[in-house]
């Protein structure tokens, strides 16, 4: 494995080095029964470290237990097995690594180490190089991409998989904050340097809000935090118990106030027999992306538009104990949680004074010494700031997604161009796809998506 400046042809592109891109790459290294040039392309070396997985911190850590993480879903125990050979946990039995929330830290290097393990047994090459992709044009030999310095580079075939981009922080004013008044969620180094007597605002009650208040406790934070978002709903936790054993497969057919009616009896029939809530998502976690494509189209707009964000905190949950921190620090005075929407933000001297209104359109100010954006992922292609993005929408050799939501794909991954023509020669994994599937942010998903799209390139 070399990490190269001067690329010119391949036979695969892979544009993004997170953990689809790298899944991706594995797949087509197991895969290869003969020599083939594979290209990863990233910006941000070294490889594995998208959002989810740059931070090296102790209490990041993975939203579902160990034994659920398997990169490939042939081998369901991979990332298991891979603790137990690294003896990551030596304490503990196999059993008790398996139900670990481990630091997300872990997966990157495990991911690593697969995709070295897969580079020695191939005959395939893999090659790194440290670039951005401005610019994709499909022609008679595959694709040709444009490079951030300008360089060409002819693909056979090429994999589009750039990642979550964050949301701006959704305030007039907010762009003229300077660095240490304003930190972005995912940038571990900013957040980690917030004085530990500051009074933060963290806008938005998500996943990376929660990240966000574990790493202030970690570093002995004393000020007060707020926590302001549209809905001002925390992740819930997991929970053990039995398992629900009804029928999910009725709901597919049902409106979508059906199945928020269905799955609400499903829950109170659930706790009468004391098992809880979570294992009624549980039972229809392998129907999400069938969930969605069944709505009708003016059905999922309802979703967007109101359920949303009650979805997300039962079906995206957070461990136990950083749900119980939260509620501590709530309990205690120290969190404070606003329902509102951010209208400015506004530097004054040391402070920054935020303007909102509440629920009911009244105003609410707040005055805090940081304000950390974790409004989570932004879903609209033409607003994620990459300029590849941008061009693919420009030039139509892409479209926006159902909603606007992420770039058209057919079933199989493949893009769909401004005419619905679909090009089999670019797939694209992850986020991007969230408009035709939904959930497709979440391993069990982009381990498929990878499998697929390597199995179509070779």
């Amino acid at each position: 494995m070399s990490v190269i400046d001067t690329p010119a042809l391949c036979d695969l592109a892979i544009i993004g080095g997170g953990a689809a891109g790298v899944l991706a790459a594995i797949g087509v290294l197991r895969g290869a029964s003969q020599p083939l040039r594979l290209l990863v392309i990233e910006p941000n070396l070294p490889l594995a470290r998208g959002v989810a997985y740059a931070t090296t911190r102790e209490e990041h850590v993975l939203n579902v237990p160990a034994a659920k993480m398997s990169g490939f879903p042939e081998q369901p125990e991979d990332f298991l097995d891979y603790l137990c050979e690294v003896q990551a946990f030596p304490a503990l039995s196999r059993e008790q690594v398996a139900g670990q929330f481990v630091s997300r830290r872990h997966y990157a290097d495990y991911l690593c180490l697969r995709l070295q393990q897969a580079v020695d047994a191939s005959p395939a090459q893999l090659e790194i190089l440290a670039a951005r992709v401005q610019a994709l044009q499909p022609n008679q030999e595959g694709v040709l991409l444009t490079l951030d310095s300008g360089r060409p580079v002819q693909a056979g075939r090429v994999v589009l998989a750039v990642g979550n981009a964050l949301r701006p922080l959704p305030a007039r004013g907010a762009s003229s904050l300077v660095s240490g008044k304003r930190v972005e969620a995912w940038d571990y180094a900013a957040l980690d340097a917030i004085a530990d007597n500051a009074d933060v605002a963290i806008i938005g009650s998500g996943l990376s809000m929660a990240d966000s208040v574990a790493t202030l406790q970690a570093n002995g934070h004393r000020g007060r935090i707020h926590v302001l978002s549209r809905h001002a709903l925390l992740p819930l936790p997991h929970a053990k118990g039995a398992a629900a054993d009804y029928d999910p497969e009725p709901l597919l057919s049902m409106s979508l106030r059906q199945r928020m009616h269905a799955l609400r009896r499903h829950a109170a029939e659930a706790a009468a027999r004391d098992i809880p809530w979570q294992s009624v998502m549980e039972r229809i976690r392998p129907l999400g992306q069938r969930l969605w494509q069944t709505l009708s189209f003016d059905d999922q707009r309802r979703f967007l538009r109101h359920v949303v964000r009650y979805w997300d905190v039962h079906r995206h949950r957070i461990a136990a104990p950083l749900h119980a921190q939260l509620l501590e620090l709530q309990q205690a005075g120290r969190l404070q949680l606003h329902r509102g929407r951010l209208e400015t933000a506004v530097a004054e001297g040391a402070c920054v004074r935020l303007g909102a209104l509440d629920r009911w359109r009244q105003p609410l100010q707040l005055e805090v010494q940081c304000v950390v954006n974790a409004t989570g992922v932004e879903m609209r292609a033409q607003a994620m700031r990459n300029p590849l993005l941008q061009q693919l929408l420009g030039s139509g050799v892409g479209r926006a997604g159902p909603h606007g939501i992420g770039l058209d794909t057919a079933a199989d991954g493949s893009l769909i161009d401004a005419d619905g023509m679909v090009e089999p020669r670019m797939q694209v994994l992850g986020s991007l796809r969230i408009g035709s599937l939904w959930e497709s942010l979440a391993i069990p998903e982009l381990r498929g998506q990878a499998a697929a799209a390597a199995k179509q390139a070779l």
